[in-house]
């Protein structure tokens, strides 16, 4: 039964679907663009935008020990300094004004080859 259950779960643990996600976003943060499943981009658009948030709450403070913390809550998340010094230095300036709605997701016409499922570009809207 799947009373209550708010997520996908994509036949994965719940390690498995962490590396997942983390993997996706850190792709997605680096190329500004991906193609991937249409259910795995409409699953990592809320951890996208959770990471965003942090960068933009880091631009728009002037404490250093909060900016740290920010820093180190994104971390947390998504254990890659590349990707991370990235979404810090460049995309929570550019989203500064911007209040959520950072990603989009566009469906494309023809299926995936191998195993007909729907591909999806998830890329960031400015």
């Amino acid at each position: 039964m799947r009373h209550r259950v708010k997520k996908k779960h994509f036949d994965r643990t719940k390690e498995q679907r962490k590396a997942l996600f983390r993997s996706l976003a850190r792709a997605l943060i680096l190329e500004e663009r991906i193609v991937t499943g249409v259910e795995k981009a409409k699953a990592l658009r809320p951890f996208i935008e959770r990471l965003i948030t942090l960068a933009r709450k880091a631009y728009n403070t002037e404490d250093r020990v909060k900016k740290l913390h920010y820093r180190r809550q994104a971390l947390s998340l998504l254990p890659d300094k590349e990707a991370v010094s990235k979404l810090f230095e460049d995309l929570g300036p550019r989203f500064s004004d911007r209040n959520g709605g950072y990603v989009k997701i566009v469906k494309l016409p023809m299926p995936r080859k191998g195993d007909s499922a729907e591909m999806a570009v998830i890329e960031f809207v400015e």
